[in-house]
């Protein structure tokens, strides 16, 4: 996991991973072999909404529809386990992907806190 966090996001990560997945809603990885290449998380409220986070697949295997099937993936296992709703906030050179993933746009905010 480390190894694609650093690719994807530039640095490290979590201190440790385990933390962050025993609390997410469920988690979805893409693997070349045993070699992950791509993961998403799906957080969740503990009731009908949730999350996706940290979608990203390795540089060297995008292109090749895995982000797509990853969030597919995520979304029905979100909705076997009760989720109604289905979340994700991304940044707008991103738009497209999440709209051919099935997401539609609706007012949202954000604050920053640190």
């Amino acid at each position: 996991m480390r190894r694609l966090w650093l690719a994807a996001w530039g640095d490290e990560g979590h201190a440790s991973f385990q933390l962050l997945l025993e609390r997410s809603l469920t988690h979805v990885g893409a693997y070349d072999g045993a070699r992950l290449v791509g993961f998403v998380n799906v957080a969740w409220d503990g009731g009908v909404h949730a999350f996706i986070l940290d979608t990203c697949v390795d540089e060297a295997f995008r292109r090749q529809g895995i982000a797509l099937r990853l969030v597919e993936r995520a979304a029905d296992v979100a909705r076997v386990r009760g989720a109604q709703w289905l979340h994700v906030d991304f940044e707008p050179h991103l738009e497209g992907f999440y709209r051919q993933c099935g997401f539609r746009p609706t007012g949202a905010g954000l604050m920053r806190l640190g």
